[in-house]
């Protein structure tokens, strides 16, 4: 072997094995301390793109989950108000199913009329006050083109949901066209006759509501479950395009330790070599 002073090839080589062995320590410790195998753009490019797609996936599939959460909230909100309007549907016919007969005097089918149309006045009550975070639910002035419920991540994972109004004068929009005298009232036995077909087409139309709403409360509680597995799915995929191996990256450093152990041993040796030079000229 060749003994030369102003270039030294065996400590060059061994300075650039020990500076690969470096960079592998830095990686392996880096995956180990954050868990991660990309860390940075540099480590892996197109899995560093496919990562935060995949991270951006999840979070909008967790809030798409929030989503259906509060649509769902809302539309119980809504049920329990029509929950209510039918109850007070029942007492009405039962109002009207009284005052038909003719075994009561007019005195007595007045005060029937009289809770009769307090309770129509509170069925339009509910309907106008019937709020959830502010959206009148029940009477169209704030969802009149229907509501647009966002429950995907992505754009056009969206639907859209109309309650049908349970105003009364929606409900019972043929009140005075079925009523003798003209007006909605059972202060007559024609009048209150007239009435029991009314209120149960009111009903009716508040139950075909109400089946709705269940249908779509069945739906959301489908699309939670779909929404929670792709959540947890693309989870996952991210977790095997960017986590750290721990296992692997532990092997790579103990093979880096081991690799800059004898790389500063191999220098060290290498360094020594000019030194022999001297020797000969002595």
């Amino acid at each position: 072997m060749a003994l030369r002073i102003n270039f030294n090839y065996a400590s060059l080589q061994a300075q650039r094995g020990l500076g690969g062995a470096e960079k592998i320590a830095q990686r392996a410790g880096s995956q180990l301390s954050s868990g991660l195998r990309i860390n940075q753009a540099a480590d892996d490019t197109a899995g560093m793109s496919i990562s935060e797609t995949l991270k951006n996936q999840v979070r909008g599939l967790n809030m798409a989950h929030r989503n259906v959460q509060d649509a769902s909230s809302m539309l119980q909100v809504a049920e329990g108000a029509l929950t209510e309007t039918h109850s007070l549907l029942a007492r009405m016919r039962e109002l009207a199913v009284q005052a038909s007969n003719d075994t009561l005097q007019l005195s007595d089918r007045l005060n029937a009329n009289a809770e009769f149309t307090a309770l129509y006045a509170e069925i339009d009550r509910i309907a106008t006050t019937t709020q959830f975070d502010g959206i009148v639910l029940l009477d169209n002035s704030s969802v009149a083109s229907g509501l647009t419920l966002q429950v995907g991540a992505n754009s056009g994972d969206s639907l859209t949901y109309t309650i049908s109004s349970s105003k009364a004068t929606n409900l019972y929009a043929n009140f005075t066209a079925m009523s003798a005298a003209g007006t909605l009232n059972v202060s007559y036995q024609s009048n209150a006759s007239a009435m029991i077909s009314a209120v149960d087409s009111a009903v009716n139309t508040v139950s075909g509501t109400r089946a709705s709403i269940g249908a779509m409360q069945n739906r959301f509680a489908s699309a939670t479950n779909y929404l929670s597995v792709a959540a947890e799915n693309t989870a996952a995929a991210n977790s095997r395009v960017a986590d750290a191996d721990i296992a692997s990256s532990m092997s790579e450093l103990v093979r880096a330790q081991i690799l800059q152990q004898a790389g500063i041993s191999v220098l060290a040796q290498a360094n020594q070599s000019p030194a022999l030079v001297l020797q000969l000229l002595r």
